[in-house]
């Protein structure tokens, strides 16, 4: 079963947009050129942890699903790249159900594709953003029985909502319509582990009109406050695998975790 949500709003292709420049950084060609402006500034390090970032999804997902984990909230989802989260999800549970949320109207335009997934499962794609967290669980509701588990993933997003943005509360929020078992499936880039890399990306999205708060570990840790973190903690990207071989060593900039709702 897929559905979607209409959205009549137009693309700004002149103004660089996160999700468009995360899909530059990973080789895709959904993208404009105020987006691969933005890209080309960056370091390299920066693609590489746009790769460690998908890379961790994949495993994270996967692990749930075998855990039998079978309803994911994604959201700041991004413009599809195969495998998609629903993809993973269905390899393992067929009938997974999936709803994905993004704000960037080109993703629209691809939910066509993000929206294909295993007859026996459900997927479904939201039009909203982040700081709607009321309207995204009303609209998820239609597709996901918040009664049971649900696996809230927020993939490289909250290191684009400022402070003053109050992130803490919106991730609050979201778990707070979750039922116990449900899981927080996170990653955000880090402050603390390259500062002066970190400072150099952050300068350089502030030059494409995009606002960036890279955060230390102790402030990425108390968005799991309340929750049990699963094994092995708060780490980096490459260090994050459960039920798959370890990938390759290598360093990252990215603070990834899982937590389970108690």
């Amino acid at each position: 079963m897929t559905t979607g949500t209409p959205d009549p709003r137009q693309i700004d292709t002149g103004v660089a947009h996160p999700a468009r420049v995360y899909d530059w950084l990973l080789g895709g060609k959904d993208n404009f050129p105020a987006d691969e402006a933005v890209g080309k500034t960056l370091p390299p390090e920066a693609r590489d942890g746009a790769r460690q970032n998908r890379e961790f999804m994949h495993r994270a997902v996967a692990w749930l699903a075998g855990q039998g984990v079978d309803q994911f909230l994604d959201i700041g989802s991004g413009i599809p790249t195969e495998p998609n989260l629903h993809q993973i999800a269905q390899r393992v549970v067929p009938g997974a159900r999936i709803v994905y949320t993004d704000n960037d109207p080109l993703v629209l335009r691809h939910a066509e594709a993000l929206l294909t997934g295993r007859p026996e499962g459900a997927t479904d794609y939201v039009q909203a953003d982040v700081r709607d967290s009321d309207a995204i669980v009303e609209r998820a509701r239609c597709t996901l029985d918040l009664d049971r588990p649900v696996a809230l993933s927020l993939i490289a997003l909250l290191h684009f909502l400022g402070d003053d943005q109050k992130p803490y509360d919106l991730v609050r929020n979201l778990l707070a319509a979750l039922p116990s078992g449900s899981h927080l499936v996170l990653s955000h880039a880090s402050s603390d582990i390259y500062p002066e890399l970190s400072a150099q990306v952050t300068d350089e999205y502030a030059k494409g009109g995009i606002r960036l708060a890279f955060r230390t570990r102790t402030e990425v840790l108390r968005f799991f406050d309340g929750l049990e973190l699963v094994e092995p903690g708060l780490v980096t990207a490459p260090e994050w695998h459960r039920g798959a071989a370890a990938p390759g060593e290598e360093g990252s900039g990215i603070y990834v975790g899982v937590a389970r709702v108690p």
